[in-house]
């Protein structure tokens, strides 16, 4: 059976993220990109039609995207990290935001937290809110449809900056803090170091919901495809629990609140 080894479930629990290598084949990540170039109405052998530095597509219900999401190590690494079955399966894979080579600069790079509920305007995702049971969300993850390398604007990832996120959260109770309040406390948590979330396509990051991440430009030649989905839970995380009933995510918040 296809599951995550311990070592990286330690991983996801101490730095707040585990990779898992070959997560869907890569003839599924051909056919999404394909459904990608087509959607951003550019042309794949012309970089002169490639005028934007990013562009954002909307959610696609095509079936290479939830054969994507659905293999069985997601599933198996779905139910050890957030518990068994208390997630429910993706159909789509959110928004997809394809970054192209450019001088100009994205305007999305700012170093930030996933919200995982609604507030007051549940249309603007600005007032949406996280807390510290993570209230809507078990994980976020990071789908790559094509090859990724340093210098193809790979997500940046604040190394254990889930345990100070949780800190943060603590004392705001199940209201917590909106996704731009969030964002400007995160100047006040200690330097951590950055890793990259680089891969062949077909690769999958798994991160705590509570990771500090950010995008970047992109410095290389090959446009980068991927999606940043929710996994959303069926119920919330709770710590009244013993240590054996917890889940990874639940050790890392417990983890991050004792520090």
């Amino acid at each position: 059976m296809e599951e995550l080894t311990t070592e990286q479930i330690n991983s996801f629990i101490k730095n707040g993220f585990t990779k898992i290598e070959n997560a869907f084949p890569t003839e599924i990540a051909d056919e999404c990109r394909a459904i990608l170039w087509k959607a951003t109405q550019c042309d794949p052998n012309n970089p002169d039609t490639w005028t934007q530095p990013v562009i954002r597509i909307g959610e696609l219900g095509f079936e290479p995207f939830k054969k994507a999401a659905n293999t069985t190590i997601l599933h198996n690494a779905f139910d050890q990290l957030v518990g068994k079955g208390n997630w429910l399966p993706r159909i789509t894979l959110g928004s997809f935001p394809i970054r192209f080579p450019s001088n100009e600069k994205a305007n999305d790079t700012g170093w930030h937290v996933d919200a995982s509920f609604a507030g007051e305007d549940d249309n603007n995702y600005l007032e949406w809110r996280v807390n510290v049971h993570s209230k809507g969300r078990g994980l976020l993850m990071l789908f790559l449809f094509s090859d990724v390398t340093e210098k193809d604007a790979p997500t940046i990832i604040k190394v254990g900056s889930h345990f100070d996120v949780a800190k943060i959260l603590e004392s705001e109770g199940k209201k917590g803090l909106s996704f731009m309040e969030l964002a400007q406390r995160l100047n006040t948590i200690p330097y951590r170091e950055e890793a990259v979330a680089i891969g062949k396509a077909g690769t999958v990051y798994l991160c705590h919901p509570f990771i500090v991440h950010a995008a970047q430009n992109h410095h290389g030649r090959t446009p980068k495809f991927m999606a940043q989905p929710p996994l959303l839970t069926r119920n919330d995380f709770k710590f009244n629990k013993t240590d054996h009933e917890l889940c990874p995510v639940e050790k890392a918040i417990l983890s991050g609140l004792k520090m």
